[in-house]
């Protein structure tokens, strides 16, 4: 069962026990590929690395618990997530997802997916009627992005959930954004939560990895035969980085939607900004219900450079404190062109990203020195 303890204190010891063998406070890196069997086929629990390995099983637990699940697992990357969920379809099948998703999902999606007869209908999921109107009769998964990437939508957990369930659909909630301190989707209804561990849960820019958790057995032990069957799987050191950042998640969340918040407004006022996303803006038209669903309104923002993608372009390669990289979640801000970076694979598709639109990762740097730095590349 989910431990009733605080999500700060779960943070640190869910998982996390100090090594019995040796008493270290820190879960000890197990860099092995294999282990020791006392007869053919009887070990203590774990045989070949692939399968389970003690560091990643300290992950998996810490996971479980702060996304109040029973079961977490963890891979090699976020994609790598999603993909084993994916294996849980069938050919014929069909999913329906945001039309605001991120650019690894799309290509997955459509270029990988549609191959194999899983089919995905992309639409406004801001509209649950929407989501109704794109269900088939082969609909087996509604996979969600809340907030989304890049748009910052806020997409209705609750009401997705019981629609899908209504009909004998999954539903996959990607909490990348959000973290599971900002949001917890299984508490809203959702069936699986994935996340790109690269991001917030590393914090630091420095692993790659991804994670499902789910409280029903018989998702977990499908997930964990594929998990173990294709192999996708993180090495014990990249378990341990994002088993370090985890410690520090909670307070890292906070100054990162703080500081986010900050830069929100700053832009909001800004003559060559046109327009602002960020849920936590009084006029985001899902402000509301991230109220409801969220802790805070997360550490990204997105914003329109008049002037289009030339212009865009120009603001990213001139700032000095955000860099300009894809990825996001670490404690340095980074500032991203979709359209020609993280979101390339939309372009010339309906779901292609305005050539004009910047996101940000707002890290936890001084809010000050972060909008100075925005001004003035947005000045010169």
């Amino acid at each position: 069962m989910p431990s009733r303890r605080r999500f700060e204190t779960r943070a640190i010891h869910d998982g996390q026990e100090p090594d019995p063998t040796t008493g270290a406070v820190i879960t000890p890196i197990y860099q092995t590929s294999t282990y020791v069997q006392q007869a053919p086929g009887e070990h203590r629990g774990y045989d070949y690395s692939r399968t389970a390995n003690p560091t990643r099983t300290a992950l998996e637990r810490a996971l479980a618990s702060l996304e109040e699940a029973e079961y977490g697992l963890a891979f090699a990357s976020g994609m790598a997530a999603i993909t084993t969920a994916a294996l849980l379809l069938s050919p014929g099948d069909h999913v329906v997802a945001p039309d605001d998703v991120y650019g690894g999902t799309y290509r997955l999606f459509v270029r990988v997916l549609q191959r194999y007869g899983i089919d995905t209908t992309f639409v406004d999921m801001t509209e649950v009627a929407a989501v109704e109107r794109a269900r088939r009769e082969r609909t087996r998964l509604i996979f969600i992005e809340t907030p989304t990437n890049p748009y910052l939508k806020i997409l209705d957990i609750a009401r997705l959930s019981e629609l899908a369930h209504a009909h004998g659909a999954l539903v996959a909630v990607d909490n990348t954004f959000a973290t599971p301190y900002v949001q917890q989707p299984l508490r809203f209804g959702a069936d699986l939560v994935i996340h790109s561990t690269t991001k917030y849960l590393g914090g630091h820019s420095d692993v790659v990895g991804g994670a499902v958790a789910t409280s029903r057995a018989d998702l977990y032990e499908s997930l964990k035969f594929h998990q173990n069957a294709v192999g996708g799987v993180p090495g014990p050191f990249d378990c341990w980085l994002v088993l370090r950042g985890l410690r520090t998640l909670a307070v890292r969340m906070d100054r990162h939607a703080e500081n986010a918040a900050r830069v929100a407004r700053a832009l909001v006022e800004h003559p060559r900004v046109t327009r602002v996303f960020y849920p936590g803006l009084t006029d985001h038209p899902g402000r509301d219900l991230a109220a409801r669903q969220m802790r805070n309104s997360g550490g990204m923002v997105s914003f329109v450079v008049n002037g289009g993608g030339a212009a865009a372009r120009r603001v990213a390669s001139r700032t000095r404190l955000f860099l300009l990289a894809e990825s996001l979640g670490g404690v340095e801000s980074l500032i991203d062109h979709p359209a020609s970076m993280t979101h390339a694979s939309l372009v010339g598709s309906p779901l292609a990203v305005d050539e004009g639109l910047l996101r940000l990762s707002v890290g936890i740097e001084h809010a000050d020195d972060l909008i100075e730095d925005l001004r003035q590349a947005l000045e010169t």
